[in-house]
């Protein structure tokens, strides 16, 4: 079974990425009380344990439901590519409350959801849903506060390198290449139609709208696919380099002998392009200035082990084939075979 989106030429012209604060804290919060979504997260789920209040996060947690629908209203798409927090949580509040009660009912007792919710936590949130949309609005506000925005900077760079990875994918091998390698589930048919592999089967028409692409740190092993009206259809899918995010040590260290060769720092940097990244985010990671990486970033473009391009506004770096051979560990020299003497 597959969900299939059916795709016209108007469609692919308005194919776009972008990022939503919003949809990382509700991922977050999903991904507290989903196992299945926490492989990579050990590190980040260890220090907030501590201060888990599942009490408090009872409210939003009723409406993550493992199996089944989640309120679209939650995590309206992002207009732009880059939505500030705050601009999001005012959509939220601004969801009519019609719209509010409909998509409630569905979630807490629709035919998808597969365990239902205590009737006590039900029957309150469906209540009053001008009272409940408050009430979520300030948890999520709380959520992005705890858990998201102390590692936002480090979570952007991650979103941000996907994108422009994708972006030279859809360079070099087009539109196609791009969307079958976000995820292994994400095939192509030729007579216009994207299958995503689902549970349940559905045919839904982009309708000229086109597609919105939403990297996620916290939505892997699978993927979200946003169909329903008034929504513009969206495609969440993992960022690439989650395995890394949490680690303390994400950059290789340099080799003495390339140091010897190009300088501490500026060997420092080269090892660090291990993906694009762009001058603001290495001068973050290197504890060093913009300007310095700059510099550093000039010479070693100027030697051939560096090239850049870019993305809307913001410039990427990427080491060129004889930057990755100098940055390779060298090859192990084979054991020699015992003569049998």
């Amino acid at each position: 079974m597959a969900v299939q989106l059916l795709v016209e030429t108007a469609d692919l012209l308005k194919c776009r990425f972008a990022l939503s604060p919003l949809w990382e804290t509700v991922a977050a919060v999903r991904t507290l009380a989903d196992p299945r979504r926490q492989a990579y997260h050990l590190p980040w789920l260890r220090k907030l344990r501590p201060e888990l209040d599942e009490k408090q996060l009872s409210p939003l947690l009723t409406l993550l439901p493992r199996t089944g629908y989640t309120p679209d209203f939650l995590t309206p798409p992002p207009t732009g590519p880059l939505s500030e927090i705050e601009d999001e949580l005012a959509r939220v509040a601004d969801t009519p409350l019609a719209h509010v009660r409909e998509e409630l009912r569905r979630c807490l007792h629709g035919p998808e959801r597969k365990t239902p919710p205590r009737p006590e936590v039900a029957d309150r949130l469906l209540a009053d849903p001008a009272r409940t949309l408050a009430q979520l609005v300030t948890l999520i506000r709380t959520c992005w506060n705890w858990l998201i925005a102390p590692q936002w900077p480090q979570l952007r760079d991650l979103l941000d390198a996907d994108i422009a990875v994708r972006s030279r994918q859809l360079a070099e091998g087009g539109l196609h290449r791009m969307l079958t390698e976000l995820h292994p589930t994400i095939t192509w048919h030729e007579l216009g139609a994207l299958h995503i592999a689902a549970p349940h089967r559905t045919r839904h028409p982009l309708g000229g709208q086109g597609l919105l692409l939403l990297p996620s740190a916290f939505v892997w092993p699978t993927l979200t696919v946003v169909v329903e009206a008034p929504w513009q259809p969206t495609l969440i899918y993992p960022a690439r380099g989650v395995g890394d995010l949490w680690q303390s040590s994400p950059h290789p260290s340099a080799s003495q002998s390339l140091q010897r060769l190009i300088g501490r720092t500026r060997a420092r940097v080269l090892t660090s392009l291990h993906k694009p990244v762009s001058t603001s985010t290495l001068a973050r990671n290197l504890s060093l200035s913009p300007a310095t990486v700059s510099g550093h970033l000039t010479a070693l473009r100027d030697a051939d082990l560096v090239t850049r391009y870019r993305v809307g506004r913001t410039v990427y770096y990427a080491p060129t084939a004889l930057g990755t051979a100098l940055t390779s560990p060298p090859p192990t020299e084979p054991t020699p075979p015992e003569d049998g003497r």
